[in-house]
């Protein structure tokens, strides 16, 4: 028989409402009814114990001053926790009653489980994650790398169908048109997102050539934002050899990934503005530069012209120097030669005979009686001829 029929209806029951039911034939009614009549609802309350059953199921209690009410949160639910709570968590809960018909008891079927507590659960996974990374030393600031100043080549990870891809590359046409990008989609939300970004930031750096990385995406809730704060993903971005950006949401958006990140844009268009000059900006510099470069090319011109011309009043100086020192030298030469020269004899009133080869006669021996010879004197020349020889005297 029904337990319709046996008149457990309120005020439509029969002369049948007399007959017992079973046990279990009420737990069945009282299901029925607690299901179909009660419409799903939160619940708010501190949880005393938190139980997990080897099959993954979790079991809990919500008590207040008056009363309590148990709680199930079946395996397939309780693995879309990012973190389980704890004894004494405030928590609010939503489900549907059900009663447990093997006890006897109602009970709320919990589908969604929040911590009241500002971040909630996710706050909590989020602080296990960062609090592990840190002690390992991977959010120091000293282990990050400075990003290149006039990069050539952009890597880009994110969705191919989000406005981030699109503010990136608007905001780095515009900036700095001559920059190459090079994209390499991920899935940035859901199950295996971070797996999928770390694929994507691997191909990246194995493409070659790229000087720097933006890796985000768009804002969203703390669920769809999670996959940047995923534990692997955050060591995949630690260990890559280029530098990364991370842009993820808004600017109120934390992730772990911005931690670990060499450096953190607040969104993927200001991650785009970072990463590469502005073309005005750079104008103005070379601008610059350019001055400094004639001011110093002039300078350096002045400086070179009046060493130059230093050296040619030193080289002067020498070669004057060397000159008169040089004639100094063919003078006292010439003197002491000009002393030894036969004219020079000649000019102190000497006369040198010569014979007809111009061979100097120095003794009587040289002449022979009727020779002729030549007399050089001081002005000219005196053609003679030996009329007698008379040796000098010998002294005894």
């Amino acid at each position: 028989m029904s337990v319709e029929r046996d008149g457990l209806r309120g005020r439509e029951a029969s002369s049948d409402a007399s007959r017992p039911l079973t046990v279990s034939a009420l737990n069945a009614y009282a299901k029925k009814v607690l299901e179909s009549r009660v419409p799903p609802l939160w619940v708010i309350g501190e949880i005393t114990d938190w139980k997990i059953h080897s099959n993954g199921h979790c079991y809990f209690t919500l008590p207040d001053k008056r009363s309590l009410l148990r709680c199930v949160m079946f395996a397939r639910e309780a693995e879309r926790l990012p973190a389980l709570p704890s004894k004494g968590m405030q928590i609010r809960a939503y489900g549907f009653l059900t009663l447990y018909e093997q006890q006897g008891s109602y009970q709320l079927q919990v589908q969604t489980l929040e911590a009241e507590s500002e971040g909630g659960l996710w706050k909590i996974r989020f602080e296990k994650v960062r609090k592990k990374l840190e002690a390992e030393g991977l959010l120091e600031h000293a282990r990050k790398q400075p990003l290149p100043r006039f990069p050539m080549t952009v890597g880009v990870v994110t969705s191919p169908v989000g406005a981030a891809l699109q503010d990136i590359l608007n905001v780095i046409s515009r900036r700095a048109p001559w920059t190459r990008v090079v994209f390499a989609p991920a899935k940035v939300q859901g199950e295996g997102a971070a797996l999928d970004i770390r694929r994507a930031m691997r191909k990246l750096y194995k493409h070659g050539g790229i000087d720097v990385m933006i890796v985000g995406r768009g804002g969203g809730s703390a669920e769809d934002l999670w996959a940047f704060n995923e534990e692997i993903l955050a060591r995949a971005i630690a260990a890559c050899p280029i530098p990364v950006v991370s842009a993820v949401g808004h600017e109120t958006d934390v992730t772990i990934a911005d931690l670990v990140a060499d450096l953190r844009a607040a969104t993927p268009s200001v991650a785009a503005e970072t990463v590469v000059p502005d073309r005005a900006a750079l104008d103005r510099e070379f601008a610059v530069i350019r001055n400094r470069m004639a001011n110093a090319t002039g300078r350096r011109l002045r400086t070179a012209k009046s060493r130059i011309d230093g050296l040619k009043r030193d080289m002067i100086y020498e070669v004057r120097a060397a000159v008169k020192r040089r004639q100094d030298r063919l003078a006292r030469v010439a003197g002491k030669l000009e002393a030894l020269s036969p004219l020079s004899a000649l000019a102190r009133g000497y006369a040198v005979a010569l014979d007809e080869n111009g061979k100097v006669l120095r003794c009587v021996d040289d002449f022979e009686t009727n020779d002729a010879f030549t007399l050089r004197v001081t002005d000219g020349r005196i053609r003679s001829r030996v009329v007698d020889v008379e040796p000098e005297p010998q002294d005894e």
